[in-house]
């Protein structure tokens, strides 16, 4: 009798097949869609952030957003030490006073226009 059951088993298994087929098919096809409206979703964020234009874009105190995030990164080789920071700045021709004053500057408008955000962490992620 454990030969018929496991014929009836079988049978249903096959007869179940196109169905669990179709399923994974639809599944594969969802994922990939998912990816494309990601990888759609992060090149329109990488562009707007690449084409971010107006008054909250200029230069605080002669300190680019640009040069602003690599001194921002540059902070990573000495632990994020902000008391190392005007020695980086300098090293870009910025100085202290004005290092300050852009920190300030540039820290406002990060927090004030999710466009400027956006524009700062592209930079600094190296994606600009």
């Amino acid at each position: 009798m454990g030969l018929f059951k496991q014929i009836k088993d079988m049978k249903q298994t096959v007869a179940a097949a196109p169905e669990m087929i179709e399923q994974a098919q639809q599944m594969a096809a969802n994922a990939q869609q998912m990816q494309a409206q990601q990888a759609a979703a992060t090149q329109q964020t990488e562009q707007q952030a690449a084409a971010a234009t107006g008054p909250d874009f200029e230069p605080v105190s002669g300190v680019s957003l640009e040069q602003f995030a690599e001194v921002s990164k540059g902070l990573a080789a000495v632990n994020y030490d902000q008391s190392q920071a005007p020695a980086i700045a300098a090293t870009k021709g910025i100085s202290g006073e004005n290092w300050q004053a852009a920190v300030d500057g540039w820290n406002a408008r990060i927090k004030a226009n999710p466009a400027v955000a956006k524009r700062f962490n592209a930079l600094y992620m190296g994606r600009a």
